[in-house]
């Protein structure tokens, strides 16, 4: 079973989440999004599957620094348009284990959700 980690190289997050695969033996492949761009049909995938509102960081400053004209009436055709624009406004990391997928970083959920390859 493939497993990819989808986020920003320099991210405090990506790089805990990084740590803890690197750590626990878990062989993964990293999506940079300031390298290699968000994967448009794979952000509408895990639209579908999780809701567009799950994948969007509004806490962080790319966010919030947007025009109020932005942020309003979002829905998910427009908050898709942003994501793709502004990688930085997908939260991080998304990691996906083959069909699953988990999105943020946290060491209890990841010990419980993430196997290493034997």
């Amino acid at each position: 079973m493939t497993i990819t980690i989808y986020g920003i190289k320099n991210c405090d997050t990506m790089k805990k989440a990084r740590a803890w695969l690197d750590d626990h033996g878990v062989a993964y492949d990293f999506h940079d999004y300031k390298a290699a761009g968000a994967p448009k049909d794979k952000l509408k995938q895990w639209s579908d599957k999780l809701g567009w509102e799950s994948l969007l960081n509004r806490a962080g400053t790319t966010f919030r620094k947007l025009p109020d004209a932005e942020k309003e009436g979002l829905n998910e055709k427009k908050a898709l348009a942003l994501m793709l624009d502004q990688p930085s406004m997908i939260k991080r990391p998304v990691l996906e284990i083959g069909a699953r997928l988990l999105v943020g970083f946290k060491p209890e959920i990841y010990a419980k959700e993430v196997k290493p390859k034997k």
